[in-house]
């Protein structure tokens, strides 16, 4: 069986070795052909905490590694300047 591929934004790196990927999927309304995008988050191992969020990562299926980390980072597929990041302010 093929190991399974995603391609998502790193939305979380605030965990040690874990990255949290949104990966966006765009599916048809079946009655109103209306698309919508439809998000699922996964948490992935990244063994040098090299990702920043906002990169694009590829990540790949694996045994799990923890409860709910069974992906694991396999690729950067475009970093993030860290000068063009906005702080969120409250």
């Amino acid at each position: 069986m093929a190991t399974k591929e995603q391609v998502g934004k790193v939305i979380s790196n605030k965990m040690d070795k874990t990255i949290v990927v949104a990966v966006e999927n765009r599916v048809s309304h079946p009655r109103y052909n209306k698309i919508i995008v439809k998000t699922k988050k996964y948490k992935a191992h990244d063994q040098d905490n090299s990702c920043n969020i906002g990169d694009i990562v590829k990540i790949t299926e694996t045994r799990p590694l923890s409860k709910t980390k069974t992906w694991r980072l396999s690729d950067t597929i475009r970093k993030v300047n860290k000068s063009n990041i906005k702080l969120e302010t409250n």
